[in-house]
């Protein structure tokens, strides 16, 4: 009798993570999507192929929007800052060529040690880069 109401009160619980699982492949697709969304708020293409010249925008640019550079490597077309301003908030800035005529910026940021996936800090990071690009090839100062 006891075997029989342990199973009679484990049966539900099986039958409750059962319902809880779901299709890994469904789950890889979802967590590609999500990669590939942020992926492209988080990139950005230059009509330039000078890329010492965007490399000092995007410093610049950090450096407007308060962050400190941590690190620069020219020939990777790497650049880190950290933006200290009440919290911690780090942005890692790649820059490669993207055929012969343009350049492709991609922007990572962490805050703490979790990765950000909210859009707003890419977006007001390219908002800026962008008018940076735009008034250093038209020689605005």
């Amino acid at each position: 009798m006891t075997r029989i109401a342990a199973a009679a009160l484990l049966l539900p619980c099986l039958a409750a993570l059962a319902a809880c699982q779901t299709d890994s492949r469904q789950q890889v697709l979802l967590t590609d999507r999500s990669q590939v969304e942020l992926r492209a708020v988080q990139t950005r293409a230059f009509d330039t192929a000078d890329k010492a010249l965007t490399l000092r925008n995007v410093i610049a640019t950090l450096q407007d929007l308060g962050f400190v550079i941590d690190k620069v490597d020219e020939t990777l077309g790497m650049v880190s800052a950290t933006k200290l301003s009440g919290y911690a908030l780090r942005m890692s800035v790649s820059i490669r060529p993207r055929g012969p005529s343009q350049i492709a910026v991609r922007a990572s940021a962490q805050y703490n040690l979790a990765a950000v996936s909210d859009p707003a800090p890419y977006q007001q990071f390219f908002a800026a880069l962008e008018k940076a690009m735009f008034l250093t090839a038209n020689q605005v100062d």
